[in-house]
């Protein structure tokens, strides 16, 4: 008796080895295996239960994570499995499933439709259950169905992940722009001093380019016929009884001529005409340019000093086209320049010039500084911060809230229980932390902050599950 089956043992092993080389040889090792696994060679064997149900879906022959639909087959023409309703195995007992599906369910009071396929399989069940790979499938509750984009996520999951979410509000939306400048005169500040008649001049003071010079202060003396003429007619109509009105009569013929009021002033007081006449510098400032010499014949219109008022000076900033949009007149702005590093000048954006330079791609803007204590010079290298942005509060959310793919730029919306609505969104201006929404969003609304771009990544799977479910149940 033992001999047999020792006999018997050692036949069963034969065969098993020589049914493995065949099946390792002809693609059979996952049925060999399954076969194995099964108590074949005890006492007892307990039958495996014939399938049951519809058929949900179709899995790869050789138990690969390859699904379908719809009956496929592999590239080698084996057709997959069709998986029954009953082949779904659930590890835990129903009583406890349905207790855990109705912990996780909403504080709303919503009710349950049906739960759906985790792997977005187009196959649904009334009561809770796992799918073959111990996945729970996932509720669909009453209002969910007909938002699809809407994106559903475990509260426990929520927090493992980071998701934070914040208040859309209105606020100021600004950032500084630095860009650099220079330092100019103010144009509007720079005086000619030029003759209206043709002139001699004699003893030219002793100033020269760069010299700083005040108001009242003699430039040069100088003799014209046509002056003399008109100021011995003066002279004349006052020692007849005429008033020193410097609107009318001669005087006003004189102030025409370009004498200065104070020569006139003297001509009215001494009813003579002096042999020259002085030229006084009509402003504060700085002599730019020197022309004057003494006993120089003088043509009218010909310039013999430029000077300029250095108490309020121009900067001159050149902001990329890219900026310039969001630049607006009368806004603040902070300059300092490198010969002065521990001195900072504060003022406001008087103009923004019409035009953006070709090759540069920039616009000029200018800013004015009063200048009291001559340390601004022209020419003068500087660096400009610009407060840009609009002065009004506007819906802004935090930068970080911004999704931005190219194409589209959209938030997330907390919908409540785990649940995130994209949103697509038009942008205006982008501060230091916080994005003017201009289309989109409300002040009010809740919006996730931080970890939206593991709630995009799962809308789009979402999205391209629905759509790959949708394209395989139509026939």
């Amino acid at each position: 008796m033992k001999t047999s089956r020792f006999l018997l043992f050692v036949s069963a092993l034969a065969i098993a080895g020589g049914g493995g080389y065949v099946a390792g040889t002809r693609g059979l090792a996952p049925k060999l295996s399954a076969f194995l696994s099964e108590p074949a060679l005890s006492g007892t064997v307990t039958p495996r239960p014939v399938p049951t149900g519809e058929i949900i879906y179709y899995q790869h022959p050789d138990g690969l994570l390859e699904y379908s639909a719809k009956p496929k087959t592999t590239s080698d023409g084996r057709p997959f499995r069709g998986v029954r309703e009953s082949e779904d195995i659930s590890f835990e007992p129903l009583k406890a499933t349905a207790t855990r599906a109705e912990a996780s369910s909403p504080g709303d009071g919503r009710k349950i439709l049906y739960y759906r396929n985790p792997m977005g399989l187009p196959d649904t069940s009334k009561v809770p259950k796992k799918d073959s790979m111990g996945m729970d499938y996932i509720p669909v509750y009453e209002g969910d169905e007909a938002d699809s984009s809407v994106v559903k996520v475990s509260l426990g999951k929520v927090q493992r992940t980071g998701v934070k979410t914040a208040t859309a509000e209105r606020a100021v939306v600004a950032r500084e722009v630095r860009v650099p400048g220079t330092i100019a005169f103010d144009e509007r500040l720079v005086r000619i001093v030029s003759m209206r008649a043709d002139s001699f001049i004699e003893d030219v003071a002793n100033v020269t380019t760069g010299d700083v010079v005040r108001k009242g202060d003699d430039l040069f003396h100088f003799y014209s016929k046509d002056i003399a003429k008109a100021g011995a007619e003066y002279a004349t109509e006052l020692r007849g009884g005429g008033k020193p009105d410097l609107d009318v009569g001669g005087a006003l013929q004189l102030r025409n001529l370009g004498v200065p009021e104070e020569a006139i002033s003297s001509i009215a007081r001494n009813r003579a005409v002096p042999r020259s006449i002085p030229y006084l510098s009509p402003s504060d400032g700085v002599v730019l340019e020197r022309r004057a010499t003494t006993g120089m014949m003088a043509e009218a219109g010909d310039v013999l000093f430029r000077i300029a008022d250095t108490s309020r000076m121009w900067v001159i900033a050149d902001v990329p086209e890219y900026d310039a949009g969001s630049i607006r007149k009368g806004a603040p702005a902070t300059v300092r320049v490198r010969t002065l590093p521990v001195k900072t000048f504060k003022g406001v954006i008087d103009l923004i010039y019409p035009e953006v330079q070709t090759q540069t791609r920039t616009a000029k803007v200018r800013i004015e500084l009063p200048n009291l204590d001559g340390l601004l010079r022209a020419n003068m290298y500087a660096e400009v911060e610009i407060e840009s942005g609009a002065a009004d509060p506007v819906v802004a959310v935090p930068n970080s809230a911004v999704i931005d793919t190219g194409d589209r730029q959209l938030v997330f919306i907390d919908k409540g229980d785990g649940r995130f609505e994209p949103r697509d969104v038009s942008l205006g201006m982008r501060g230091e932390d916080k994005t003017e929404v201009t289309k989109g969003i409300d002040a009010g609304e809740r919006i996730v902050v931080s970890a939206n771009f593991l709630l995009d990544a799962e809308s789009n799977l979402n999205a391209a599950l629905n759509a790959l479910g949708t394209s395989e149940a139509q026939p």
